[in-house]
């Protein structure tokens, strides 16, 4: 089953700096599961304007739940909602993912998505045969930085495609 993340932080790199917050949707047709986490910071180091993209201010981020309580809800999120092995996805799998993976490994010691992930760009330009075109123009939702909405429309982007033909199982 594919799960498509989207993570905010406040800087560029995991373990130096923070996960703010993150939201995941299960792709299937009806996108009516979803999850939701805000993260303590981890470290004192934080750029502003990183932050900023979250809308969150720091004072609020210091109120946010325990990483590894956060991470062992997803973690549980996952064994629920997935009968069968679940699949990373986002439209920038080289951030999230690092994101994801290191807190998924610090705080409860393994990833449930195993060692790999997919890039939703990637995957449409293969399918479009074209490196300059982008899926974007697929969401519906808006983004707005806000973890679940954005990965709302990038599960509806990936749902698009396989309206479009992409031969792929969402069970």
């Amino acid at each position: 089953m594919y799960i498509l993340v989207d993570i905010e932080s406040d800087g560029p790199i995991p373990g130096d700096y923070s996960m703010i917050s993150f939201g995941a949707v299960l792709v299937e047709k009806e996108l009516t599961r979803t999850f939701y986490g805000q993260l303590k910071p981890i470290s004192d180091v934080w750029i502003p304007e990183a932050l900023a993209v979250s809308g969150f201010s720091r004072e609020e981020t210091l109120a946010f739940d325990e990483p590894k309580v956060v991470m062992q809800n997803f973690a549980d999120w996952i064994a629920t909602e997935c009968k069968n092995r679940p699949f990373f996805i986002s439209d920038n799998n080289g951030f999230d993912w690092s994101f994801i993976n290191w807190y998924f490994h610090h705080f409860i010691g393994h990833n449930p998505f195993g060692h790999s992930s997919t890039n939703l760009g990637s995957l449409y330009k293969g399918f479009v045969q074209d490196t300059f075109k982008n899926f974007k123009h697929l969401r519906k939702t808006a983004h707005t930085h806000h973890p679940v909405d954005d990965a709302m429309g990038n599960a509806e982007a990936l749902l698009k495609l396989k309206e479009m033909g992409l031969k792929i199982s969402l069970k």
